[in-house]
């Protein structure tokens, strides 16, 4: 029986994946950082210190992660905001969720301050009983600890809890945290791609491709 929903963020509640691959080109220009996009492109999901240390692991040695990851993400943040909005159908799931006695919390590999900037302008946060980011767990994706933390704060076990992943490092996150169901949005990755995925419920392009009945049975 499903009692709860783990949301992921980026690519999942928002479709911003363009805004942080712009971000990422405008920081590793100014580090003069060369060839990133393919590495970035294997490391979707994960958290800043891993993406980090992929992509300019010279650097980090230099400056430190912490900070090349705030600054990183102070560009993001600062080029999406005009633009930002939630995908489509988002606020109406949210709603059903809630009228379904469905509690929801985010499981977000990004840091606090990205999560708080995504809910607040999109107008959901009232729909979220808990927020775990990345900075508050010791491993990010693939490791399932960030969804094990947010099913524990809801006060249920992973095999009671949906969860909504876009990225292969959330959907192994999801797997391995036991989740009793995984829908996959075809945000990031194509449709083709998502299906040699094993092990999720379905598919489905945004939110309005949703069928809640069917979810919660």
């Amino acid at each position: 029986m499903i009692r709860a929903a783990l949301f992921d963020m980026d690519g999942t509640l928002v479709a911003n994946t363009p805004y942080h691959i712009r971000a990422f080109a405008l920081f590793c220009q100014r580090y003069g950082v060369e060839g990133w996009e393919e590495k970035l492109a294997s490391v979707f999901g994960m958290g800043n210190d891993d993406i980090m240390r992929v992509i300019m692991p010279e650097v980090v040695r230099e400056k430190g992660v912490d900070a090349l990851a705030e600054e990183k993400e102070a560009i993001y943040r600062e080029i999406y905001a005009p633009d930002i909005r939630p995908v489509e159908g988002l606020a109406r799931a949210l709603a059903a969720l809630h009228g379904a006695g469905i509690r929801c919390a985010v499981g977000s590999s990004g840091c606090k301050a990205n999560v708080d900037f995504v809910l607040d302008r999109c107008d959901v946060a009232r729909w979220f009983d808990a927020r775990i980011s990345g900075d508050m767990v010791r491993r990010c994706k693939p490791d399932p600890e960030i969804y094990l933390k947010a099913a524990a704060a809801l006060g249920v076990a992973p095999a009671e809890c949906v969860v909504f992943e876009d990225a292969k490092a959330g959907i192994e996150a999801a797997r391995l945290a036991g989740a009793g169901r995984i829908v996959a949005l075809a945000t990031t990755l194509g449709r083709e791609e998502l299906e040699r995925e094993e092990g999720l419920f379905a598919i489905i392009d945004d939110f309005d491709g949703l069928d809640l009945e069917t979810l919660l049975q």
